[in-house]
């Protein structure tokens, strides 16, 4: 796992999406302009709670997250996107 320069702060978590789809289940090529944003990703960094509410995930967690969520930040070359907690559906 690499080091961040980053430290999100309270309930937030920096998320590594997972690639997007390259083709359909039934083996058509999905150009990018209609790739559908993906909706998993692994946790890479969290912050250190709130007073009352704990974070409940862990880096390395893989999870589901709404298709709107968080904010798309680019660090090192590599696309993450940082939410809230509350933005997580699962963790899988």
């Amino acid at each position: 796992m690499a080091k961040f320069s980053i430290k999100p702060l309270a309930d937030r978590v920096l998320v590594e999406a997972a690639a997007a789809e390259e083709k359909t289940a039934g083996g058509i090529i999905i150009p990018d302009t209609a790739k559908e944003k993906p909706q998993k990703g692994k946790v890479v960094a969290i912050g250190t709670g709130k007073k009352d509410e704990p974070i409940t995930v862990k880096v390395g967690d893989n999870i589901l997250y709404g298709k709107y969520s968080g904010t798309e930040i680019n660090l090192e070359g590599k696309e993450y996107l940082i939410m809230r907690e509350s933005d997580i559906y699962a963790v899988v």
